[in-house]
């Protein structure tokens, strides 16, 4: 049972999954916050069932799972509606984050969530012990982005704008990796943290 949690956030094409790799590969359990907010409105889910109750059946594919697309769509133009929607899909995402954190065997566990910042840091998630920040260079975030999803400058800078700043990630985050370099230079940084985090959690 894990009793000492780490929150991992970062920016769009931060490295995010290339750190949380790193710390999987020491035996640490990393939860996916975008893996439970799919959980929370699966198939069958009372999620999913508040979601047609507060959006339309017409939010739902012919399969009955939620057609992402469509709920996308909507809320992006509707803020309304897309605080409606992180009214059910959030407290759920949070628990279970939580959850498997706690049950996580070894010393500490890790909790990815993208958009912490945004959420409200250890305010909505007064679980966390820490906070660690991937960071990386605006120009560098552009950059790859735009490599990654093969998409122009002018769309990459609307990405990014819908984020929290590099300097309000930077302001809640007790422990910062730099991801400015090669890859493999990520993996001494990771390995400080890991020694570091297992040494905090012996002392908790």
């Amino acid at each position: 049972m894990s009793e000492f949690l780490i929150g991992l956030t970062g920016g769009v094409a931060s490295g995010k999954s290339e750190v949380t790799r790193r710390f999987e590969a020491l035996g640490v359990v990393v939860a996916d916050a975008d893996v439970a907010a799919r959980e929370a409105v699966a198939v069958g889910s009372r999620g999913l069932a508040e979601v047609v109750a507060a959006f339309g059946a017409g939010m739902l594919g012919a399969d009955g799972a939620l057609d992402r697309a469509a709920m996308r769509r909507h809320v992006f133009a509707d803020a309304d509606a897309r605080k409606r929607l992180e009214t059910i899909v959030h407290p759920r995402v949070r628990a279970m984050l939580k959850a498997a954190c706690e049950a996580a065997p070894g010393p500490y566990a890790i909790a990815a969530i993208p958009l912490l910042t945004e959420g409200g840091g250890k305010q909505t998630y007064p679980w966390l012990d820490r906070i660690l920040a991937i960071d990386v260079p605006r120009e560098t975030q552009l950059h790859r982005l735009m490599q990654r999803d093969g998409i122009d400058a002018a769309l990459a800078e609307k990405m990014l704008a819908t984020q929290a700043t590099r300097g309000q990630r930077l302001a809640i985050a007790d422990d910062v990796i730099v991801n400015d370099g090669p890859l493999d230079a990520l993996d001494a940084q990771v390995a400080a943290l890991d020694e570091r985090y297992r040494a905090l959690a012996a002392a908790a």
